[in-house]
């Protein structure tokens, strides 16, 4: 049985028959037996709803939601009926929210690769609507990320990153080197997609992993060459 049909089992199981609203028949997000496939699913749903959340559910979006979650050619079929099921209201995300929580609390890194992929959706048609930013901070909330981290995630979205490295690592400008360069290591680390894979990321995020580990490379290099600039006398700057 492959993965698509799988998730398409795991909905109905969750959230009622594929015939019916994806939200009427949510499994209590503190259940105890949602295996992966419908933690699949739970994902899936999230990124539907937030494509729904202004409206329309646009062909950016969709291409986004497909750019975030991979799947293999024999799933496509089964995780695209689920995402245009999913993508017909807004009603229930909190609930997929919960479960994805629940299964990843311990794992903050893998909480906030979700929190990426759906800016990244968000961002797909060029803005983020009310709406949306409603949708993300409900979800961030539901995630237990404090305001400081939340709003770290949003600015480097939000076309602040290359103005704010400095907030992207989520450090003080007044860091010593020393320090900048241990928070650096630990941040590098500890979002290595090969090392996110073997605790536990699942392989449909392996792309945003990949992504989030060029925005730290980014941050830090930036903020290496603005010190640089700023200790380098005027006399030799060309």
């Amino acid at each position: 049985m492959n993965f698509g049909i799988r998730i398409l089992g795991a909905a109905a199981r969750l959230f009622g028959p594929p015939s019916g609203d994806p939200s009427r028949k949510e499994l209590s997000p503190f259940d105890k037996n949602v295996g992966d496939a419908g933690v699949a699913a739970a994902l899936i749903a999230l990124g539907a709803k937030l494509a729904k959340a202004d409206g329309v559910v646009s062909r950016d979006e969709i291409c986004a939601f497909k750019n975030v979650f991979q799947s293999t050619k024999e799933g496509e079929d089964g995780i695209a009926r689920f995402f245009n099921l999913a993508a017909q209201t807004t009603l229930g995300f909190e609930a997929y929210a919960k479960i994805v929580y629940r299964k990843y609390k311990h794992r903050k890194d893998i909480l906030e690769d979700v929190l990426d992929g759906l800016f990244h959706i968000a961002l797909a048609d060029g803005i983020v609507t009310d709406t949306e930013m409603d949708f993300l901070d409900a979800t961030g909330r539901i995630f237990k990320f404090d305001e400081r981290t939340f709003s770290r995630i949003r600015i480097a979205h939000l076309g602040r990153a290359s103005d704010d490295p400095y907030l992207i690592l989520g450090i003080d400008e007044d860091i010593t080197h020393l320090e900048l360069k241990r928070v650096y290591r630990q941040m590098a680390n500890a979002n290595h997609p090969d090392r996110l894979v073997a605790r536990g990321l699942p392989a449909e995020l392996q792309k945003l992993a990949t992504h989030k580990m060029a925005m730290i490379n980014k941050a830090y290099a930036e903020i290496l060459a603005r010190r640089r600039e700023e200790t380098t006398p005027l006399s030799s700057r060309t």
